[in-house]
């Protein structure tokens, strides 16, 4: 956010001002929000710092034993939806090699397992691993 220095300030307006900004960038909620003034040269070294630190997640690996110890025994927490009386079962997951975080999730019937779950999956991966304003993409496939 830029011009910071042009706003009227109280104690709780970056907050407020972050959380409009997150909540109009929906569903894009990771995305990291620095408030500078470049006429004041206020935070702009922060601004790089942040943006070499996205770069650094993107381009982040994780070994496939870490993902699947971490991963699995939350989808044991939290197990897909059932469809028709049939039960997903995940056995595990890798990361693919791609410029975009891209994570492959094995299962049994890949098909069925809906956006609200990929979603899931995704925000746990984000959480664990700290990709933070990097896109990540989910892909289920047949075992």
């Amino acid at each position: 956010v830029n011009k910071w220095d042009l706003m009227e300030k109280d104690t709780h307006t970056a907050k407020a001002y972050e959380e409009d900004v997150k909540q109009r960038l929906a569903p894009f909620t990771d995305v990291p929000v620095i408030f500078t003034s470049v006429t004041d040269r206020k935070r702009i070294h922060k601004a790089m710092e942040m943006a070499l630190q996205v770069f650094q997640d993107r381009s982040r690996r994780v070994p496939t034993h870490k993902l699947n110890e971490v991963m699995l025994p939350e989808i044991e927490r939290h197990q897909p939806p059932m469809y028709k009386g049939k039960t997903v079962r995940i056995k595990y997951v890798t990361q693919l090699p791609t410029a975009v975080p891209s994570f492959a999730f094995y299962c049994n019937l890949p098909q069925y397992v809906k956006a609200p779950y990929k979603r899931f999956l995704e925000n746990k991966i984000r959480e664990h691993f700290r990709y933070l304003g990097v896109p990540v993409r989910i892909f289920l496939r047949k075992k």
